[in-house]
């Protein structure tokens, strides 16, 4: 059986997208749909997709996609979801799930309902390096675990519409956090968390966005368990993307990037888009293969058996719950200046309003 893909969305991470089902045999991505029409039929060229639509709900109803991936902005992301589950298309889901919690409950129930698959899109749970990393835990080389950090900083989003809240729903928090937040989650094996404290604050970026600029949260896991979530949209040089992971006898630490990249100076930038060539300007690590290192290919061949296979995904709609769950309790902290303790449900529009109040 041949997996049939939609991809919703024409920009950097829908790149990534095509470019990873190009290595999964059993997926054929068949149609991608944007807003944009000279911007979406340039990315349909690009990767060879046959079918080109301006409007998502234009691609929903075509019989030949079994699966779409949503990789739009994420004020968008529950009424993609919930169009798709209607239309009875299994759903991969770009981070943040949602940008509520409220919203990630809908679009839950809405693909259970109609018996359709919802994964959480979180590549870095299929990474490599960062896979080799959580066996040494689980096998016990490292004791007994007690601290992970993971953290991804740069100096910036790859499109504009990351800077504008009511779009995104936060600052780097929600772009990435969302990383940081679930590798704890997925090496402590979805743990409940207890409590969360988080520092905020826009350091570099006041001028072009109303969210963070960088974060740090501290997240106190069930059995006397850490994890630190570093995330910078203020770091200069280039992309910096590493998990270390620390036990009784023994730790593990994991660099994306160092290791698999080539050292670079451009000055016009490069990357897969023109919205990424800013962040790529100047001295950076260029990586060799970029969708394998990060586990675009893997986390898409995963879905693809599990639609095949009809298997529960290693990620779900739950998962991407937890996360924001996590994300409103750090926005949380930060705006009261105190330790939040889980469960956490507020009824808030966007994450970032719980710090912009506060």
């Amino acid at each position: 059986m041949t997996v049939r893909v939609g991809i919703i969305g024409s920009g950097f991470v829908a790149n990534l997208h095509a470019e990873a089902f190009r290595y999964v045999p059993d997926a054929e991505v068949v149609a991608a749909a944007s807003p944009d029409e000279s911007h979406v039929r340039d990315f349909a060229r690009r990767h060879d997709i046959p079918h080109a639509h301006t409007d998502y709900r234009q691609l929903l109803e075509r019989d030949d996609i079994d699966v779409v991936t949503i990789a739009c902005p994420n004020y968008l992301h529950c009424q993609v979801t919930l169009d798709a589950a209607a239309a009875g298309k299994h759903v991969v889901c770009e981070k943040p799930l949602a940008m509520n919690v409220e919203e990630c409950d809908r679009m839950i129930e809405a693909c259970r309902k109609a018996s359709v698959k919802l994964m959480y899109a979180e590549e870095l749970c299929f990474a490599p390096k960062y896979v080799r990393a959580k066996e040494l835990a689980d096998e016990g080389a490292l004791g007994n675990v007690y601290y992970v950090r993971q953290l991804e900083c740069h100096y910036g989003p790859h499109a504009d519409w990351f800077w504008d809240v009511e779009k995104s729903g936060g600052g780097v928090l929600m772009d990435m956090g969302c990383h940081s937040i679930q590798f704890a989650r997925w090496v402590y094996g979805n743990a409940p968390v207890e409590s969360v404290y988080a520092e905020l604050g826009t350091f570099v970026h006041g001028e072009r966005t109303r969210g963070e600029d960088h974060s740090l949260c501290v997240l106190r896991f069930d059995g006397n368990r850490v994890a630190v979530a570093e995330n910078s949209w203020a770091r200069t040089g280039g992309v910096d993307d590493r998990a270390e992971i620390y036990g009784s006898k023994g730790l593990t630490v994991a660099d994306l990037l160092r290791g698999s990249s080539l050292v670079t100076f451009s000055e016009p930038g490069y990357g897969y888009a023109v919205e990424k060539a800013p962040q790529t300007r100047g001295w950076t690590f260029t990586m060799f293969q970029e969708t394998w290192n990060y586990g675009f290919p893997q986390e898409m061949q995963h879905f693809a058996e599990c639609v095949r296979d009809d298997k529960e995904p290693r990620l779900t709609g739950d998962d991407g719950r937890a996360v924001l769950e996590i994300i409103c309790a750090a926005y949380e902290s930060a705006g009261t200046g105190q330790r939040v303790k889980l469960p956490f449900r507020p009824e808030v529009k966007k994450p970032v309003d719980l710090w912009l109040r506060g």
